[in-house]
């Protein structure tokens, strides 16, 4: 997995993926014990619980990617941050835009082991 480029791309594709709720080709890109963890210590071990969760906070969220940084390391892995803002709507019907975020990926054997969610979504009311 050192090869940046591919992680970066993995990455990408998968938040592309969840975005378009085409969550069967986005699940192909995880390890089945993935653990993905959003604010507030919300942990999902599956896909479609995680956005299940979210379907009962916003109506949609939408990424802007400013950068994906790839860190291989020794052991042939990769960590993988992508940063940028996410604009959407809450379910009372209000718009935000502008919103920090940073996702932290680890991929091993090409496949997404674990994510960890950052915003600033809190802070936007």
């Amino acid at each position: 997995m050192a090869d940046t480029t591919t992680a970066a791309s993995i990455v990408r594709s998968y938040l592309e993926l969840v975005e378009a709720r085409d969550l069967d080709g986005a699940a192909a890109y995880l390890d089945p014990a993935v653990v993905i963890t959003f604010p507030g210590g919300r942990t999902f071990r599956d896909l479609h619980d995680q956005v299940a969760s979210s379907a009962g906070r916003f109506e949609f969220v939408r990424k802007t990617f400013d950068r994906i940084d790839v860190v291989p390391t020794d052991d042939g892995a990769a960590v993988v941050y992508a940063f940028g803002t996410l604009a959407g709507r809450n379910l009372q019907g209000i718009d935000f835009a502008e919103i920090r975020f940073i996702d932290r990926f680890t991929l091993a054997n090409g496949l997404i082991v674990d994510q960890m969610v950052w915003n600033d979504l809190a802070e936007s009311g």
